[in-house]
Order: structure tokens, then C-alpha cells, then sequence
């Protein structure tokens, strides 16, 4: 039986809360490319009619086609064959950096727009699936969580020191080789407990058990144990957050994956209509309807 532990940062008088479970990481994503060798081949575009063996680019990535193919995006559907990180292409998630520095105006520098997209590789499933509507909503409510859990990504760790012994379950068999005190935490979604830096890692094929601080030392990473809880954990929910956004559930549910009845079923109503608010603040900058089912 999963436990669900809850992580507590203290922000002057703000308090962001975010649960996570220890769980069976999903099968390990492509790791990412420490030198992009190759040039970008060109955009993706979803109109155009791609033969075996056709070349694009989307995400920062370039890909194959297998096989005859069109309106598919690369990294969502197996026609795509991953070739790899590349150089001087052009961005096309579905939130401008534009976009992004609208929504985060006071972000700490540590989070980069670039950042996030290098990240993408890891799961090109996410914000990269269903029609353009479902994929932008689902990018808003990603941001949102980050948003809200790192207060507009002024944090990139846990501030209240006194915590960060508490994130050290030393039931689990590996214990905590980096020290008691080193999992706590860090990142948009304030991500910690050495089961998670274990499972992720595993997962993203980087130490984090080892050497935590990779978390607040790469952007790319940072974004990443926020993409794997993200596709791959339900947390204290029934589904995984890219689940509840791509299969119609709404942002309600995404609250329960996140934090269940800390915050759902009345357990904290405001911050359930904060998040919600924010949600909507975010689907309106980038121009897209936010749907229904916005609170848990």
C-alpha cells in the first residue's frame, strides 16, 4: 500500500503543499542527449504528408517517419522514430516564451524557458497530445501546479531548512546515501522524499538518490521530476495528471493527483479555488478555453 507523505513549504505567509507517493516508476523515457550534434531538420507541421523516412523536427528533437504519415505528432504516436536532441531549431510547444515570461513575470532566472523544453524529451507525450485545445490545456494546467507550488517560480528549493531531515524514509531499502537532510524540496513542484529522487531517477536514467542537488543545479532537470510526477504518478488521485487533462477528467482532477483530500472533497476549499483561478489566469494568457470540472 502506497503512503501518501506530503511536503510543507513555508513562504512567508504562503504555505504550498504537495503530496507525493512512492510507487513503481513507469518504463524509463529516452535520457536525454548531453551534446546535440546535429542541426534541427525542418518543423513539424501538422498538415503536411510525410513518406517513410521523412525528417522533422519538433520539441528540440529530430525524428523519422517509419512509415506514411500525416497529422501524427512525433513523440505521441510509434510512427516517429526519436533521432535525437538537435541544434538551432525552432521551439513550437504549444506556450511561446512570450507566453511564458507573461505568465511567470517574476520567476526566479534559474527557471528558463529553455529549460522546459529541453525537458520535453522526456515525456513527448505530454502537451503533445489530442487536438491543440487539449494539448494547450493540458500545458496551462502543468504550469499552474508549478506556479502555485513554488509561488510564480520565485523558489527553486524549500526555504524552511528546519524540514528538509523530515523527507529521509529510511525504511526503504536504499536508504539515503546523499544524507538525512538532502531530499527535500526542490524544483517547480517542490519535488522531494528520497523515494521519489530514487524512482525518478530511475526512471529519467540520472542518479538523483546520489547527487539530489542535480534538481537545483540543471533547469532541465528541475522540469523533468515535475514532468515524471506528472505522467507517470497518481498520487493520492486515481490518475495521472497528464491522464486527467488528455481523457477529459478536467483540472479538478489534477488537484486530487496532486494533494487528494489536503485539498479535494472540502479537505481545503480555497486553495482548491486559487489553483482553479490561476488555471484560468493561465489558459487566458495563451488563448485557450479552460474547460469544465476546474475543482475537485
Amino acid at each position: 500500500m502506497n503512503r501518501i507523505k506530503s511536503i510543507l513549504t513555508v513562504l512567508s505567509a504562503v504555505v504550498a503543499t504537495a503530496a507525493f507517493l512512492p510507487g513503481v516508476a513507469a518504463a524509463a523515457p529516452t535520457v536525454s542527449d548531453t551534446v546535440a550534434s546535429e542541426a534541427c531538420a525542418p518543423l513539424w507541421k501538422s498538415s503536411t504528408a510525410y513518406k517513410a523516412g521523412g525528417t522533422v523536427s519538433h520539441h528540440g528533437r529530430n525524428w523519422t517517419a517509419k512509415w506514411w504519415t500525416q497529422n501524427e505528432n512525433p513523440g505521441a504516436t510509434s510512427v516517429w522514430a526519436d533521432g535525437g536532441a538537435c541544434t538551432g531549431g525552432v521551439s513550437d510547444f504549444v506556450i511561446s516564451e512570450e507566453e511564458f515570461d507573461a505568465i511567470f513575470p517574476k520567476r526566479h532566472p534559474f527557471y528558463t524557458y529553455q529549460g522546459l523544453i529541453d525537458a520535453l524529451h522526456a515525456y513527448p507525450r505530454f502537451a503533445n497530445t489530442g487536438t491543440e485545445q487539449t494539448r494547450s490545456r493540458e500545458a496551462a494546467a502543468f504550469l499552474t501546479h508549478a506556479d502555485f507550488e513554488s509561488v510564480g517560480l520565485q523558489y527553486v528549493k524549500e526555504i524552511n531548512e528546519d524540514n528538509y531531515w523530515i523527507k529521509c524514509d529510511y525504511s526503504q531499502p536504499f536508504g539515503c546515501p546523499a544524507g538525512q537532510s538532502a531530499y527535500y524540496g526542490r524544483g517547480p513542484i517542490m519535488f522531494s522524499w528520497n523515494f521519489n529522487y530514487k524512482a525518478a531517477g530511475d526512471a529519467l536514467g540520472l542518479d538523483l538518490l546520489n547527487d539530489p542537488w542535480m534538481v537545483e543545479r540543471d533547469p532541465s532537470v528541475a522540469w523533468q521530476t515535475a514532468l515524471w510526477y506528472w505522467n507517470t504518478q497518481n498520487g493520492p488521485g486515481t490518475m495521472t495528471s497528464h491522464e486527467a487533462m488528455v481523457g477529459g477528467a478536467g483540472f479538478g482532477e489534477t488537484i486530487r493527483s496532486l494533494n487528494g483530500s489536503l485539498e479535494c472533497n472540502g479537505g481545503n476549499p480555497g486553495s482548491v479555488r486559487a489553483r482553479a483561478a490561476k488555471y484560468e489566469h493561465i489558459t487566458d494568457v495563451i488563448g485557450v478555453d479552460p474547460g469544465s470540472h476546474l475543482t475537485c
